[in-house]
């Protein structure tokens, strides 16, 4: 710990969790991007082609939860740094499948599948980070900011895949996504500590600050604070932000999987026009990610943990279903491109609010519990992987964005069941309200 003028070291994290989150959905989007290239190569069908792309989604989703607990246990620098040498490995992989290969969609589904193991720790193991090293006062625009990375890492995959593939081929685009992703995760481990007190740039100033809005203890003690399932699966509020962020990630990944290939193939836009309008939709969202978290904020010290947390979620995923209703139907296909980006920014908007209650209620189980959260959202994106182009197929590609139109209003719904101010506790069965929200200054007081 360092003296005299207040640090910032958890704002650098910050910065470099943004980074990390940027490169883990280059990593996941790429494929999306070269996935027509794929698919004349080895002569997949869309159908088949979203089998490899639900393969992700399936280690993803079924590795949330056991990449929480690891990020309990075992903090959450060195689960990150492991977790992207993991990635790069199998998105590397792809690289190599021979263009003679016997059976390449097995490949492919089996590659994808362990890269999504890779990956299902990166935001478990950063609300761990939150929950270590961000005030309650701060999260939202903390959660905004590192989720920012996602609409950054994905605005970036058409233009840059698209670049490297006209120039050296779709191959070549996966082992340049490695290889960044090799040079961050060595970074990351080299800047980050797990806890607030263990990093020597910390200044005793912004400990202090850290520590005033803490809701767990980071010494010795954290392990006592780790909450029982129990506990966990009848918490109400974990229940519906496992539910909303299903719909939410049915909506989401429309536009990781499905948003190119439809421009490309539906509205009729060339390689270089689908690249430059795929980028909006995740403009987007690296935009409205950070202003929904510090809304986020603002309106929690304000108005309260639940106007902040849970209305402004409500309220932006509606916003994204109206959005996506109406872009569906736009006949321009560039108009319809911005509308549909527009309900893309507008959901992003709640982003920061699932992180922060899950940061909020659950402590030091916050990798868990917001992993076991983030397992509904993956099950939302495996669903739309494989749903969508059958429901494209056999009703039109409106009908699609309208079934996730519907989905933003049941989870929309679900956020007026949450009360972030019920914190779970670590003796089972029991729940805390209004618990560790004293602690902040007065002026911030919940």
């Amino acid at each position: 710990m360092i003296d005299g003028k207040s640090s910032h070291v958890r704002w650098f994290l910050v910065l470099w969790l943004f980074i990390l989150s940027a490169v883990a959905y280059l990593d996941r989007v790429n494929i999306s991007i070269a996935g027509i290239s794929i698919a004349a190569a080895y002569h997949l069908t869309n159908p088949q082609l979203g089998r490899v792309f639900s393969a992700f989604l399936a280690g993803y989703a079924l590795f949330q939860t056991p990449g929480g607990w690891l990020a309990d246990r075992l903090g959450p620098r060195r689960v990150l740094a492991a977790g992207v040498v993991w990635w790069g490995i199998f998105t590397a992989l792809i690289a190599i499948v021979p263009s003679g290969m016997g059976a390449p969609l097995f490949f492919f589904i089996a590659a994808r599948f362990l890269l999504g193991v890779g990956e299902a720790v990166i935001y478990p193991a950063s609300n761990q980070f939150v929950s270590r090293w961000i005030p309650m006062q701060e999260r939202g625009i903390a959660n905004g900011l590192i989720f920012a990375g996602v609409g950054a890492g994905a605005g970036l995959s058409p233009p840059l895949i698209t670049y490297i593939m006209v120039h050296y081929g779709w191959r070549s685009s996966f082992w340049v996504c490695a290889i960044i992703g090799f040079a961050v995760g060595a970074g990351w481990f080299f800047a980050a500590r797990d806890t607030p007190t263990e990093h020597p740039r910390v200044s005793a100033t912004e400990l202090e600050i850290i520590q005033s809005g803490l809701t767990i203890q980071t010494g010795s003690a954290a392990k006592k604070q780790l909450v029982p399932w129990a506990t966990v699966l009848k918490s109400r509020e974990v229940w519906a932000v496992t539910f909303s962020y299903f719909c939410y990630g049915y909506v989401a990944w429309i536009f990781f999987s499905w948003f190119y290939i439809y421009l490309a193939q539906v509205r009729g836009l060339n390689l270089k026009a689908s690249a430059f309008y795929a980028m909006l939709p995740f403009l987007a969202m690296a935009a409205c990610s950070p202003l929904g978290g510090i809304i986020n904020d603002r309106l929690t010290r304000s108005r309260g943990p639940r106007a902040g947390r849970c209305i402004l979620a409500a309220f932006a995923i509606i916003t994204a279903g109206m959005f996506l209703a109406f872009g569906s139907q736009v006949e321009s296909a560039r108009l319809a491109s911005i509308v549909l980006a527009g309900g893309a920014g507008a959901l992003y908007l709640s982003q920061s609010s699932f992180w922060s209650v899950t940061a909020d209620i659950a402590g030091g189980s916050s990798g868990s519990v917001s992993g076991f959260m983030n397992t509904g959202n993956q099950i939302g994106g495996f669903t739309t992987s494989l749903l969508t182009p059958i429901i494209a197929e056999r009703f039109g590609w409106t009908a699609s964005f309208l079934v996730a139109a519907g989905l933003c209003m049941l989870g929309a719904a679900a956020w007026l069941l949450v009360d972030p101010r019920r914190i779970l506790t670590a003796t089972s069965n029991s729940f805390q309200h209004g618990a560790a929200v004293t602690a902040l200054p007065a002026e911030t007081e919940y």
